[in-house]
């Protein structure tokens, strides 16, 4: 390893043990790229985009919607456009960092750059983040110390650096050169040097480093130790499948509006405009498509015809079993998908109420709404404080999609394995059952709740359900059965089913139903506050 300059002292703590001895027996082994591992024998002039980063701009909130429109560009005045791989480190940075999400931060960075770079800096963005968990652990192994905190742009952009080296079709002296390039513009003069040697050794030995470090499960699988070893905990058969699946790239999947469509009607319609698409398995409205698109592009978006959503997403409609003047509440409701598909389904109910916590989130779903032709009435308030939003009548019907971990949709947000911690979960799991105490009261005796996370974790999922029951003694579960002749989706649980991402299919997800038999008792639990 070539000496480098002195800098930092931040190490990933999920990277492995730099120590490590490489393995023996390897030589001519081509088994290991089959899990996901980098393969640089073909290289074209431009990188492939990344399908997630398409998809995932066109369902931008954790359970897929619309697509905005993309904005213009909004230079500064003098200021020419950005690299997009210093747009994409700017955006990983303060992810790194802790300050923001993907979501949040690569928007602001899309802005910077030519239109016609924007593709390939959310590839840039979306891929390193995938891969983040074996490009640190890579660079550790490089570098003579870790990096500070205050240096996270350096080491975003040196992630990004290794993510074309090994992960995209760009050329190694394009790459090398391009990022080389970008760290003139963060103003730490000793970057430039540390980023130019650490990625000329990756070029010449980063595939043997990374074969040396494939006996860590974190590197083997892209995920956080704590993920890993909770994934492998609660499903100890399917774990390596679950991590190969949030790696593999996520389908674009349509929701067809009965309103407008029957599903077989816009396969044809699809097929007539030459695009390749199959029916969802599970959800009677999803299509899959063969290759992400603009969804603009595609026949009657604009008229509301579809919808971009997860087929797992699209089950929560028909679960709810909806009937002509129901009133249904719709909780914790962003950015939307579920609000609008429970008004296709059956649009003569009552009244929707659809309620977030943020208002601006809300925007969102009102947008939704208004390109679909439907309604409801949308309320930005905590859901826990009924007493803040509740009118007293109750709801036949309520869906509680609640805050969870989103670790069942980590192939559309791979930041996730960056922004979520072990910690979380005891948290997440918390707020969820009281959600669930807040809400019982306003549904009416006889009335269905359907609890739902894109979580693959039992503690937020089949614990939290049981420990409600337990303490609820009004509220009953009720089996999930399948839809239009098909065997209900994913693994029946001690309570709910668990839907696990599926590599071309759909995301995690889990599902309960409860119904309420009766109110609880004065001073039990689930008594409005």
């Amino acid at each position: 390893m070539a000496d480098l300059p002195q800098h930092a002292e931040r190490r990933n703590p999920e990277s492995p043990d730099s120590r490590s001895g490489r393995r023996a027996g390897r030589a001519g082994d081509d088994s290991w790229r089959q899990q996901g591992w980098p393969d640089r024998r073909v290289r074209s002039e431009r990188a492939t985009p990344d399908p997630s980063a398409i998809a995932g701009r066109q369902a931008a909130e954790l359970h897929g919607s619309v697509q905005q429109p993309p904005r213009e560009i909004c230079h500064r005045h003098g200021a020419g456009p950005m690299n997009p791989r210093l747009a994409a480190a700017k955006a990983l940075a303060a992810v790194l960092s802790g300050k923001a999400s993907l979501n949040s931060s690569l928007p602001t960075q899309l802005d910077k750059v030519e239109v016609r770079d924007r593709g390939l800096t959310q590839d840039l963005a979306f891929g390193t983040a995938r891969w983040q968990p074996r490009l640190s652990a890579l660079a550790a192994k490089l570098l003579q110390k870790p990096f500070k905190a205050a240096d996270a742009d350096v080491e975003a952009l040196l992630l990004v650096g290794l993510y074309q080296l090994f992960y995209s079709r760009i050329p190694a002296h394009a790459a090398i050169g391009e990022t080389v390039g970008c760290a003139d513009k963060l103003k730490k003069p000793w970057a430039k040097g540390l980023l130019n040697a650490v990625l000329r050794n990756a070029q010449r030995d980063g595939e043997a480093l990374l074969i040396e470090l494939e006996h860590d499960p974190v590197v083997r699988t892209a995920h956080p130790r704590w993920l890993q070893k909770a994934l492998k905990a609660a499903w100890p058969e399917q774990w390596e499948a679950i991590c190969a699946a949030n790696n593999a790239h996520p389908p674009m999947i349509l929701r067809v509006n009965r309103r407008h469509s029957s599903r077989d009607q816009y396969l044809e319609l699809l097929n007539t405009a030459g695009l390749q698409a199959s029916a969802c398995t599970f959800s009677q409205d999803g299509i899959v498509l063969a290759e992400p698109c603009d969804v603009r592009s595609l026949p009657g978006f604009a008229e509301g015809w579809i919808s971009v959503q997860d087929e797992a997403a699209q089950l929560a409609a028909d679960l709810l079993e909806l009937a002509p003047g129901q009133r249904v509440l719709d909780a914790c409701c962003a950015p939307g998908g579920k609000t609008c598909h429970l008004l296709e389904v059956q649009p003569q109910l009552s009244g929707v109420v659809a309620v977030d916590l943020e208002a601006k989130r809300l925007v969102r779903v009102r947008e939704n709404l208004d390109r679909l032709g439907l309604d409801a009435e949308l309320i930005a308030a905590d859901a826990r404080e009924t007493a803040q939003w509740w009118d007293g009548k109750p709801f036949q019907r309520i869906l509680l999609d609640a805050p969870c971990s989103a670790t069942g949709v980590i192939r559309r947000h791979p930041d996730i394995k960056l922004t979520r911690q072990l910690d979380d979960i005891a948290a997440l799991a918390s707020l969820q059952g009281e959600l669930l105490d807040a809400l019982w009261p306003t549904l009416q005796v006889g009335g269905m709740l359907v609890y739902a996370t894109c979580s693959t974790l039992p503690t937020e999922n089949t614990d939290v359900i049981e420990a409600f029951l337990a303490r609820t003694s009004g509220a009953r579960e009720l089996d999930i059965a399948g839809q239009a002749g098909q065997p209900p989706a994913g693994i029946k649980q001690a309570h709910g089913r668990q839907l696990l991402a599926q590599q071309g299919g759909h995301d995690g997800f889990y599902y309960a139903k409860l119904i309420k038999i009766a109110d609880q008792g004065r001073g039990g639990a689930g008594v409005s506050r």
